[in-house]
């Protein structure tokens, strides 16, 4: 029996053919009738379990409602085996048969591969952290996560400001080279660096001074682009998409700001292996609507690359936000006069405003007017064309009619911001949801300021209004259990048809937490990430919990983007939806710690927001 152990499931996949040989060797069967305790509370357990057959239950040390369960190629209890004492109550809730492996042989294990030791009990975040190092998962593999020197970026060339233009020329074509850096100060003394590159001879030619009396800093571009060494790939390509630069300076690791080379767009995209920066092209340079309703289908594409080639959710969404935010804005430049786009502000909000979109979903939009501009006489007809076609390239119409074509998304500055103040001050039911909406706002074309200055008048209101912001973040249990899943989750009860919805479970709680906190505290960040960053440094949570929270949400977007893009290739529209008997031991694994996580948090909500006074 034990040579048909299962090595293919978590966390025995990252074992070494020496170390699957040893759990061979220590490996034997156990028993349970129904009922029967496996591990108790307080007890120094002495094996580690891997189901074979049947299920178990775990329970808090005083009984209740079940923790946690395990089916067939589950393990439990390493955090117990490695503290010495069982924290909770194991039950076997059918007829259990396992393998139970000795705590020396587990021991040895752990001592010998840290991915091992890490995936059996250590938290969440070092358990991913685990994931993402093992040689046998995709990540590794996957050139997008690859550091930037990882590719041989070319050697930089220096050139001091006072130097010509016709001697750089000269410098291109030894140097076999198409750009230089140049070296000049400002009016204040501060040293600063510039690029001169061959695209940057037309305007030296009509300049009209004679190249060899031109000095390069007049048609040098200061305030250079950079990346660092060590930074994935993945956020070198997403800082070119969105600065639209072809090239970019690299600096060292040790922060010295020392140049080291220079990253050509070129280079990058044949080591990368994808299109995206293709797909920013596309849209920069399409002159119809036609041409980015294909560009808008390449991305779709391009999503399903990078998920499967294994780039981490967090950068896949990055880059997305960024090519979704050119694609807005070039089609309301393509619909609206020019006068209407520099006298307003097109804002996408929703998880496409944080940043943490992914697969198409329902569009949430509005539009920004300059207070005292008069808006064209067809804006009714120009908003609903807008609209029309985010439909056609494949973003359904929001069913609560949150888009630039509702007459209740668009207006001006100061009516806009006496309507946000309403729901602030009466957050329930629509109003609610369209606060929390309202609050991920992010421009993507016009005057950015205007949006900016509704956002500010928005805080002016929340200093010293307790109970305001405790009815705001009291959604956070809008969807808490939804019809017990999560208990039917740990006991093996039958899931509901369709899957689980892990919007409603893990997402939005998180979402909508780490916003209440935002608010509270007037941050201006729309993304979680950078609302959880910006309450560690505020001192507003604890930078431990902010971890095992911006994890959680990764793991729950990755879940989504998997039965996604598994309901796409089966030619069905993406609900999102999870379905647990399809998830892996380990992502079922992942699901139980992530779903604590919520539950933890949402504690600390009910305590920082005395949410149960609410």
């Amino acid at each position: 029996m034990p040579n048909a152990f299962n090595f293919q499931v978590s966390p025995f996949d990252c074992l070494t053919p020496d170390e699957q040989q040893r759990v061979r060797a220590g490996v034997d069967i156990a028993y349970f009738r129904e009922g029967e305790i496996v591990l108790d509370a307080a007890v120094a357990p002495t094996h580690l379990f891997v189901v074979i057959k049947g299920f178990v239950q775990q329970f808090e040390p005083d009984g209740g409602e079940p923790v946690a369960g395990f089916g067939p190629d589950d393990t439990f209890d390493g955090r117990s085996l490695v503290a010495g004492k069982v924290s909770g109550r194991f039950v076997a809730a059918e007829e259990l048969v396992a393998y139970q492996l000795s705590r020396e042989v587990v021991n040895d294990l752990i001592a010998c591969n840290a991915a091992f030791g890490a995936l059996l009990f250590s938290d969440l975040s070092k358990k991913l952290g685990a994931i993402a190092g093992r040689s046998s998962q995709h990540e590794l593999q996957s050139l997008a996560l690859a550091r930037v020197d990882a590719i041989p970026v070319r050697v930089p060339h220096f050139v001091d400001a006072d130097c010509d233009v016709l001697s750089v020329v000269r410098l291109f074509q030894a140097e076999r080279t198409s750009n230089v850096l140049v070296r000049d100060t400002d009016a204040e003394g501060v040293p600063r660096l510039g690029i001169f590159t061959v695209t940057a001879l037309q305007r030296a030619v009509l300049h009209g001074t004679p190249l060899e009396r031109l000095a390069v800093r007049e048609v040098t571009s200061f305030g250079l682009i950079t990346v660092n060494a060590g930074d994935p790939v993945g956020d070198a390509l997403t800082v070119m998409v969105r600065h639209k630069v072809h090239r970019v300076a690299v600096l060292a690791d040790d922060h010295s700001g020392r140049v080291v080379g220079v990253l050509e767009a070129l280079d990058l995209f044949s080591f990368l292996s994808n299109h995206s920066y293709l797909i920013n092209r596309e849209i920069a340079e399409a002159q119809d609507l036609a041409a980015l309703g294909q560009a808008c289908g390449h991305v779709t594409r391009l999503i399903a690359l990078l998920h499967r080639g294994g780039t981490r959710v967090g950068q896949i969404a990055t880059l997305v936000q960024a090519l979704n935010a050119k694609l807005f804005e070039r089609t309301w430049q393509l619909i609206a006069p020019p006068e209407l786009v520099a006298n307003s502000c097109l804002f996408v909000m929703g998880s496409e405003g944080r940043g943490e979109q992914l697969l198409k979903t329902d569009q949430d939009n509005g539009l920004l007017l300059r207070d005292g501009y008069a808006p064209p006489a067809d804006l009714d007809a120009i908003c609903a064309r807008f609209t029309r076609s985010l439909i056609e390239f494949g973003y359904p119409e929001c069913p609560g009619g949150i888009m630039v074509s509702n007459p209740h998304w668009r207006a001006g500055q100061r009516e806009f911001a006496e309507r946000a103040r309403g729901w602030l001050l009466q957050p329930d039911g629509d109003r609610l949801m369209a606060l929390a909406i309202f609050l991920d706002a992010h421009a993507v074309c016009g005057d950015a300021g205007l949006l900016a200055g509704v956002r500010a008048s928005l805080f002016a209101l929340t200093t010293d209004n307790d109970a305001m912001l405790a009815r705001f973040a009291s959604a956070v249990d809008a969807f808490a259990d939804d019809g017990g899943w999560l208990h039917r989750l740990l006991t093996r009860g039958e899931a509901p048809r369709g899957g689980f919805d892990i919007k409603k479970q893990g997402l939005f709680p998180l979402v909508h937490g780490v916003r209440s906190l935002a608010l509270r505290a007037q941050l201006g960040e729309t993304s979680t990430a950078g609302r959880l960053d910006a309450l560690v440094a505020a001192g507003q949570i604890d930078r431990a919990l902010a971890t095992d929270v911006l994890e959680s949400l990764y793991f729950f977007m990755g879940l989504r983007l998997k039965a996604g893009l598994a309901e796409l290739d089966a030619g069905h529209a993406a609900s999102g939806k999870v379905d647990p008997s399809r998830l892996s031991s380990l992502e079922r694994d992942l699901l139980k710690d992530t779903l604590d996580v919520v539950k933890r948090f949402r504690r600390m909500l009910h305590q920082r927001f005395h949410l149960d006074a609410v």
